[in-house]
């Protein structure tokens, strides 16, 4: 079963922020929301070739990136945070055309943990607001614990259906509530975390 981010988070926020039921992540920002930073993170969508040095998406790649521009699109997102490579710009195109984003390309150059590290400073910068995220199998869950979320192992070669959402209030600890979006995985696509692939 799918829910918007809406339903999911509510319970949530009402029991993180002590605010009302009536708090949305709706286009307006409440007052009592000011502090809180929503963010999205999504693995690029799946890609056209497992060879080339800079793929495109597939068929299923360019559904899964519409699939999450329906996912989000009653949503407020505020930014949009990409790598150069063009996975994960295709994965973020339709919703930053949608909504006239230009996306912020973090250029990885440098070390897994360097590109975590600045994408990560990145989300800090939009504090009070609403930001997605496109990384990699390796880096979503790095940026995650990089920003206070709980540790996640890196997302196995056919899991592209996870959509985190990661809320960050001051003073008060990270909180993760994982969805999905799109057509599902396949129901083995987590064996290899196990080491069953």
């Amino acid at each position: 079963m799918r829910h918007s981010l809406r339903a999911l988070l509510l319970p949530f926020m009402v029991a993180t922020l002590g605010c009302h039921a009536s708090m949305t992540m709706g286009r307006a920002k409440p007052a009592d929301d000011a502090a809180v930073t929503t963010v999205i993170l999504v693995r690029h969508a799946e890609k056209a070739s497992a060879s080339a040095a800079d793929p495109v998406l597939s068929e299923a790649g360019m559904a899964r990136a519409r699939a999450l521009d329906a996912a989000l699109r009653d949503e407020r997102i505020d930014a949009v945070i990409v790598t150069q490579f063009q996975r994960t710009r295709l994965t973020a195109a339709p919703l930053s055309e949608r909504l006239a984003l230009t996306p912020q390309v973090i250029v990885n150059n440098g070390t897994a943990a360097e590109h975590v590290k600045i994408v990560a400073d990145a989300v800090r910068a939009h504090a009070g607001e609403v930001v997605l995220v496109v990384g990699h199998s390796n880096t979503v869950p790095a940026i995650i614990g990089a920003l206070g979320g709980p540790a996640l192992g890196p997302l196995c070669e056919p899991e592209f259906d996870h959509l985190y959402i990661l809320t960050l209030a001051a003073g008060k600890p990270a909180r993760l509530v994982q969805a999905s979006y799109g057509a599902a995985d396949p129901a083995d696509a987590a064996n290899c975390r196990a080491g069953k692939m």
